[in-house]
């Protein structure tokens, strides 16, 4: 049973972890902050010039570390790499069109960085790197948030009124890191497509009834969100009451969130497909929605990695290829695509070169990294490694060394026109919480090859 703890003050209540208690703490830190100081005692940077290329963000993570060498960066090594590889130079890419097909076919509109590299070799931790753009064991990690809660932040100004979905919206995402030390209203909204639409968009009761609750509802807490003393925790879920209460009876909500049994077949008719259909959706309906997670597990491949069924290569890599396939197409068939960054990745690489003994690739830094839309120029990979894909001979960029996650995180706040070296003075422990981890002091930059 879980314990009640409503009788113990607020200050002194058990968490689940640090990052949630100064998740709910942050609301009302940041309300005070900025109820004295102006923005530009909030916030300092450096004069940088953004890309500003794209409206939106798709940010697609293959947790448990996809191997690089049978993926993005293909090393077809004889005896070893499987004849179903069907390797071909494609626009000068070698590429794995036997897995990846459909892929093969958006090759114009995507390009590959080959020049990168994690940190570690930790799945829980380089997981939670790649989402917060920093080491979570490094100064103010712990309470660092999610990329997406930071464009949600920079990108509330221009919502307006009628644009009632969540601006950070995480499909099949239970792992997505949320909003950190800045207040709830920045949280991912995680949920997981179906072609019934949205859950719990609809009362039992009906529409009627619902709003009476609802009413009676507002008019019982108005009193405690005026006089508690934890007024901007009250606030914060007053806020989350009344972005649900939006997207309930709401037709554009039915016709993002729905779908339909052919579309679905067309993304591959699975989790990781309807995620991508529903993500397109939801951009199309312009209604919000600026920055998208979405997750596709299962790489940890130690054994079996070719095997022809089980979790390997050809049948994970077919589910990859059906919805990355089809996402790429459908948003450049809408005209989505030029303002929608995509971007793709695993938390880091596998070995190389031989299989272990039980037919796999174990954990290693070396990786890529994908990038389709948002201005970026397609056809191309940015950097290569040696023959065996064990290492960069050619970082393909200007700062001639790895790409880092920062990088990577510094290249999705520039494509969004976000200054990548903000600094902002809210956090917690007043220590200036950084975009990007020394970003301001030149460290880290936007791979600025990505756009030609």
């Amino acid at each position: 049973m879980t314990p009640n703890h409503s009788h113990i003050p607020f200050f002194r209540r058990p968490f689940a972890s640090r990052r949630e208690f100064f998740r709910l703490l942050g609301a009302g830190v940041t309300g005070s902050f900025l109820a004295g100081n102006s923005q530009a005692q909030l916030v300092r940077n450096l004069d940088v010039k953004t890309r500003n290329t794209a409206k939106n963000v798709i940010f697609i993570l293959l947790t448990g570390a996809p191997s690089h060498v049978d993926t993005f960066d293909l090393k077809f090594l004889d005896g070893i790499s499987p004849a179903g590889f069907q390797p071909e130079t494609i626009k000068g890419i070698r590429f794995n069109t036997g897995v990846f097909p459909k892929i093969a076919a958006q090759l114009d509109d995507i390009a590959i960085l080959r020049s990168v590299r994690a940190w570690a070799a930790q799945h829980s931790l380089s997981q939670t790197w790649v989402q917060i753009g920093r080491s979570p064991a490094a100064v103010l990690g712990d309470v660092a948030p999610n990329i997406g809660s930071i464009v949600a932040l920079e990108k509330r100004a221009e919502r307006t009124p009628g644009q009632l979905f969540p601006t950070f919206l995480a499909l099949n995402a239970d792992g997505a890191v949320g909003s950190g030390y800045l207040p709830a209203q920045y949280e991912p909204f995680k949920t997981a497509p179906s072609t019934a639409g949205l859950a719990n968009t609809a009362h039992p009761d009906g529409a009627a009834r619902f709003t009476a609750k609802y009413d009676l509802l507002e008019n019982l807490d108005a009193p405690l969100r005026a006089k508690s003393p934890l007024s901007p925790v009250m606030e914060d879920y007053g806020a989350f009451y009344q972005s649900a209460r939006g997207l309930m009876y709401n037709p554009t909500v039915d016709q993002a969130f729905k779908y339909t049994a052919a579309d679905s077949a067309r993304y591959g008719n699975t989790g990781f497909g309807n995620a991508l259909l529903t993500a397109k959706q939801v951009l199309a309906a312009n209604s919000g929605t600026r920055y998208i997670q979405i997750t596709l597990g299962g790489w940890d491949m130690h054994s079996g990695i070719y095997a022809p069924n089980g979790n390997s290569m050809f049948t994970l890599g077919r589910t990859l290829d059906n919805g990355y396939g089809a996402l790429i197409a459908d948003l450049k068939a809408a005209g989505l695509l030029n303002e929608t960054l995509v971007v793709m990745m695993g938390e880091f690489g596998r070995t190389v070169g031989a299989l272990n003994n039980q037919a796999g690739r174990d954990h290693y830094t070396q990786q890529f990294a994908v990038f389709a839309g948002g201005g970026v120029k397609g056809g191309r990979a940015i950097g290569e490694t040696d023959a065996q894909g064990a290492r960069t001979t050619e970082f393909g960029w200007s700062e001639q060394r790895d790409i880092r996650v920062e990088d990577i995180e510094a290249t999705i706040y520039s494509a969004l026109g976000i200054n990548w070296t903000n600094v902002r003075y809210d956090d917690p422990f007043g220590r200036g919480f950084e975009y990007v981890p020394y970003a301001s002091e030149g460290l880290y930059k936007p791979v600025e090859e990505l756009w030609g």
